[in-house]
């Protein structure tokens, strides 16, 4: 038995395992007190969470470097079964090898990163983790009206990117261009209707304009785009039941439901405040009295 555990213990393979094993614990608690240190100083969440990120992916590469260079000397021998399991492993865990690329192309593809808003394969949400493996959203919308959240955590496959377009809202461009209609009574003043709309645009989403202009500016020097107005716009159109007035204006993509409730709230102020020259329309139906029958019998005298 004794011989048994000297031939152990003096045997360099198994020198070699737990010299790597100890190696591999060392990177751990260094990537470890790497993370909590620097991201303490760093108070942006986007940028903390891609320092943990390259770090975590730094850890794997040293780790991997280790063992190349303690088993350096039997590399050589177990490359050709590495490469059949490989070969193997690959074709069985395809799905996994195709979200580990997803992952890789999301770390230097700009595709989205922590904090976007984003829609997968029809599944709107904010991206609140990116994995090695999976990218978790907190969804938005579908019971849920408004663009707010609902609740529900959804984590899709990074195998998705190369499969299906991805959908970011906020990216180079974070807002989006919105529309709300007001329809209009007939015989309304429609100047002063129009006048109204405009004013309560330029109250709630001129500052929303500025910001977006400077950054659409941006945006034209990095891709071969057509220059937009960003400024807000009044159309009108007249149908058989009112006259439709709509406004377009850019917005934050997070402010959507509470700058139409702002402006809606604005417009309805003026309406009310025109004395009657403007009226809201509404597909209302009157029912209209008969006028009084007067019928007269007369008699025929023989």
């Amino acid at each position: 038995m004794d011989a048994f555990f000297q031939n152990i213990l003096y045997d360099p393979l198994v020198g070699k395992i737990v010299t790597a094993f100890l190696g591999i614990i060392l990177v751990n608690i260094l990537i470890r007190f790497l993370q909590r240190t620097l991201s303490a100083r760093i108070k942006e969440k986007s940028a903390r969470f891609s320092l943990r990120r390259g770090l975590s992916f730094l850890g794997y590469l040293l780790a991997i470097l280790l063992l190349a260079a303690v088993f350096s000397d039997q590399l050589s021998s177990l490359t050709v079964a590495l490469g059949v399991a490989g070969a193997g492993i690959a074709f069985a865990l395809q799905e996994v090898v195709a979200s580990v690329a997803g992952w890789i192309a999301l770390s230097f593809g700009q595709f989205y990163t922590i904090g976007d808003r984003v829609q997968l394969g029809g599944i709107k949400g904010d991206v609140i983790d990116i994995g090695v493996l999976r990218t978790t959203l907190m969804e938005i919308g579908e019971w849920v009206k408004g663009d707010q959240y609902n609740g529900r955590i959804v984590r899709i496959a990074n195998s998705f990117v190369f499969k299906e377009p991805v959908f970011n809202y906020s990216a180079d461009f974070p807002f989006v261009w919105d529309e709300i209609t007001v329809p209009i009574k007939y015989g309304s003043d429609h100047n002063l209707a129009r006048r109204i709309i405009q004013d309560s645009a330029r109250e709630i989403v001129a500052e929303n304009s500025v910001i977006a202009r400077q950054t659409w500016q941006k945006l034209l020097k990095k891709y071969a785009i057509e220059d937009a107005s960003v400024e807000p716009n009044v159309t009108l159109a007249a149908n058989d039941n009112w006259i439709e007035f709509t406004l377009r204006y850019v917005v934050d993509y997070k402010k959507r439901r509470s700058t139409k409730d702002l402006l809606f709230t604005r417009i309805l102020d003026g309406v009310a405040a025109s004395g009657g020259s403007v009226s809201m329309a509404s597909a209302t139906f009157q029912i209209v009295e008969m006028p009084a029958l007067d019928v007269r019998l007369r008699s025929e005298k023989g």
